[in-house]
């Protein structure tokens, strides 16, 4: 996509408090980040609220999820509208721990993409193989579904970042490579998110969601890896 800012979003995950947050959040408003950097920080629903008032104007905030409908008997769930209520303009979907924590199929990511997108949310989607999926040698087969879900439920992709998540390497301690991150031949990426400086500087790369070292001061390199 072009024209498109540098982008980094940083999830949360189920992490933090008021005291953490609004420090998280004095750190990065007192940085000197990269103004060709667009940073959207997903916080935790109870604190959706909280991190829109703390940040700076210049920080987005989004959701970590959000349900297919407006409202209704769906306890525990939030919706887009709820979101926009808070003042928040993104909602990361179909993350992996979405997907196999909580069984998230890719037909209801799918479902989800286009009732966020038809109610004015920007939607961070993730899409990803497992390690056992990478040894099959069935990655690319694994990927098209995910991301055909996903594009047949969007109409406008400026309101879209696709963020590939290589799941053998979250939290593993092993890191995908630039050549591991390329796309493949057979799918059209419109944006590819991971990790940092090196990675920056591939063609297929314009932007990264990263987890827990968005909760550390470290986060400001990140979001000026592009500098």
């Amino acid at each position: 996509m072009t024209g498109r800012k540098f982008f980094v979003g940083g999830n949360w995950k189920m992490n933090g408090d008021k005291k953490s947050i609004e420090e998280l959040a004095n750190t990065l408003n007192n940085a000197k980040l990269n103004p060709d950097t667009e940073v959207v920080c997903g916080a935790p629903s109870i604190y959706l609220d909280y991190a829109r008032s703390k940040l700076n104007p210049n920080i987005d905030v989004a959701a970590q999820t959000c349900y297919k409908v407006a409202k209704g008997a769906f306890t525990g769930e939030i919706s887009p509208a709820m979101i926009k209520d808070c003042g928040v303009k993104w909602v990361i979907l179909g993350h992996s721990e979405r997907r196999h924590v909580f069984g998230e199929s890719d037909e209801l990511i799918g479902q989800k993409v286009a009732h966020a997108l038809e109610n004015g949310l920007g939607v961070i989607a993730c899409f990803g193989e497992k390690l056992d999926e990478r040894e099959a040698g069935i990655t690319e087969k694994v990927v098209f579904a995910q991301t055909k879900f996903i594009a047949d439920n969007v109409k406008d992709w400026s309101k879209v970042v696709l963020a590939y998540e290589p799941v053998w390497a979250i939290g593993t301690g092993k890191t995908a490579s630039p050549q591991q991150i390329q796309i493949p031949s057979t799918i059209q990426l419109f944006d590819v998110c991971w990790t940092c400086k090196e990675l920056a500087s591939q063609k297929d790369v314009d932007g990264f969601l990263v987890g827990g070292a968005s909760l550390k001061p470290e986060f400001i390199d990140i979001i000026n890896a592009k500098a």
